[in-house]
């Protein structure tokens, strides 16, 4: 099992991302796409790559806009994992 980061680890890799962001405990984005199919298209890719590394995230899919929330259930807050697969959701934008 991953470890949980600490606060200075998540801030220090927060540094190297794009847009994301801590709320209540987990790393956080809202992404706004331009329809219906290319976020939910998104989501669909995403789910791919969260089923590979076992590591699933909490999101909603409401038209055009996408919002994401991870963290690890099984160690309690946020890993290296969770921010591999945010990377991964930033790669496929």
């Amino acid at each position: 099992m991953a470890e949980k980061l600490t606060g200075t680890e998540i801030e220090e890799r927060l540094r190297h991302t794009d847009g994301w962001t801590v709320v209540e405990g987990k790393l956080h984005k809202e992404l706004t796409f331009a329809d219906f199919n290319e976020a939910f298209g998104f989501v669909a890719r995403l789910a791919l790559v969260a089923e590979k590394l076992d590591h699933h995230p909490d999101w909603s899919n409401s038209w055009n806009r996408v919002v994401i929330d991870i963290s690890s259930h099984a160690a309690g807050g946020i890993t290296a994992t969770c921010f591999e697969l945010a990377a991964a959701a930033d790669g496929l934008r």
